[in-house]
């Protein structure tokens, strides 16, 4: 199973990575944006995934800092659940209530930082 993951994200990494989202065109413009001018959490997120995926790690974390952050804990929970595969293992994560509003709380935050005229720096 953690390889069938790792061959989807895998995969699509190398498509984000050969489309460059920096052309207009290739990708869906963000509802919330196109609505309301605002950036969401996720904007810009294909392109810190096409950075990243280039290595360019400045312009990743420039584009979308969380998006990164996910991207990094995703490869220590996959690397963690592949050894506990291995071993015969299963992996448990045990997430409360808390650690999700923690995240949630995080994300709304930084979607309104980054909208703010003197945080543009946080936009896409």
């Amino acid at each position: 199973m953690p390889l069938g993951l790792f061959a989807a994200v895998a995969g699509a990494f190398g498509y984000v990575g050969a489309v460059d989202p920096n052309q207009p065109g290739h990708y869906p413009v963000c509802p919330l944006y196109a609505l309301t001018g605002l950036y969401c959490p996720g904007c810009g997120g294909l392109r810190s995934a096409h950075a990243f995926a280039h290595g360019d790690l400045l312009t990743a974390l420039r584009a979308n800092a969380p998006a990164v952050a996910a991207y990094l804990g995703f490869a220590v929970l996959w690397s963690v659940w592949t050894a506990r595969a291995a071993r015969g293992r299963p992996l448990r994560i045990r997430l409360g209530p808390v650690h999700l509003w923690t995240v949630a709380a995080l994300l709304l935050a930084f979607t309104v930082v980054r909208n703010l005229p003197f945080c543009s720096w946080l936009r896409p």
